[in-house]
């Protein structure tokens, strides 16, 4: 099951049997709103907070996941998920609601891979039959805390990016109809030394590298055995340095197989500035976008390398530089 130094291949065929998929206004007037379950018309969400909203958006994810896997919430043995705001709040809160058994992780905005990495781990390893992971972010509770509240009108430079209002999740099992999960590689901590938290791409950008070529040596296979190699979150700017990079080390991917979530989730006039990011991007536009894509026949083996800055805003505020990691797991029809 482990192969090299730190992927893992799962031959007994965890299935993403279902997924669950909200967003907010802005999501959706972008490219893709037909891939959500569900889309709010505002960021209160009937709330009285950003981040009680956020909790709402992580339960309405997880409730869709369910119901479109036929089951009943008792069944999920295991919820593994996380979010961007301290101590990952909502979503442990969201965990109290569902009543499963719950493993909180960060991994900013790489949680979403990190998540369906253990959870296929969990399937395989016949530890669990249900397991449901996901992740989520609010664009205005994350903005607050990261950088400026939204009220503000702070400036930001054509670095930084938007941060998605939307939660996605993943239910899988042992066995049904659904692409499998067929390895995953662990991503190691990259910093190259960038402390500018408006430029999230950037910093990322080498993490991303470094998780690819481990995946494509470990598992033996070149970039063209996938039909897209899915990056979480570089937006324009990390997309453009993670392909100079793979391209200087000798790895290539041909431009229109090397794709982003955040660049697919909103519209080119839409004021992002270099894409969008945070937590709920990767998840909302695999378990959406990709996904459904994969069930129509239209794409059959994915990679999704998920990117995360390891930054705190006290970590920020003391002007230290960014960690990154990234997590790539592969999803294929039919398994391997």
């Amino acid at each position: 099951m482990l192969i090299g130094h730190r992927t893992w291949t799962f031959e007994n065929n965890p299935t993403i049997i279902s997924t669950g998929t909200v967003g907010g206004p802005f999501e959706a007037n972008g490219r893709i709103p037909e891939d959500f379950d569900l889309l709010h018309d505002d960021l209160w969400l009937q709330q009285d907070s950003f981040e009680k909203a956020h909790k709402i958006l992580i339960d309405e994810a997880c409730q869709k996941a369910i119901e479109k896997g036929g089951i009943q919430k008792e069944q999920v043995q295991f919820f593994l998920a996380g979010d961007l705001i301290n101590q990952i709040t909502p979503t442990s809160f969201a965990a109290q609601t569902l009543g499963t058994p719950y493993l909180g992780l960060f991994g900013a905005c790489s949680t979403s891979m990190e998540g369906l990495a253990l959870s296929a781990f969990l399937i395989n390893g016949k530890g669990a039959k249900y397991v449901l992971t996901g992740a989520a972010s609010h664009n205005a509770a994350v903005e607050k805390q990261f950088r400026y509240p939204t009220e503000y009108g702070g400036q930001k430079p054509p670095t930084a990016q938007w941060t998605v209002t939307g939660a996605g999740t993943a239910l899988l099992s042992d066995k049904g109809q659904g692409p499998k999960v067929t390895s995953a590689t662990i991503g190691r901590v990259i910093d190259m030394g960038l402390s500018d938290p408006f430029n999230m791409g950037g910093a990322m950008a080498p993490a991303a590298v470094d998780t690819i070529e481990a995946h494509l040596k470990e598992r033996n296979v070149t970039a063209d055995y996938y039909d897209l190699i899915i990056t979480g979150d570089l937006a324009h700017i990390g997309r453009e340095i993670a392909l100079d990079l793979l391209n200087k080390q000798g790895t290539y991917i041909h431009p229109d197989k090397f794709v982003d979530c955040g660049l697919t989730i909103y519209r080119e006039d839409q004021p992002v500035l270099a894409g969008a990011s945070g937590a709920g991007c990767s998840a909302v536009v695999t378990y959406g976008h990709f996904i459904n894509r994969m069930l129509k026949g239209e794409l059959n083996r994915i990679l999704v390398v998920a990117t995360g800055a390891l930054l705190s805003p006290l970590s920020a505020q003391q002007n230290q530089t960014i960690p990154c990691i990234a997590h790539a797991v592969s999803i294929e029809n039919g398994g391997a």
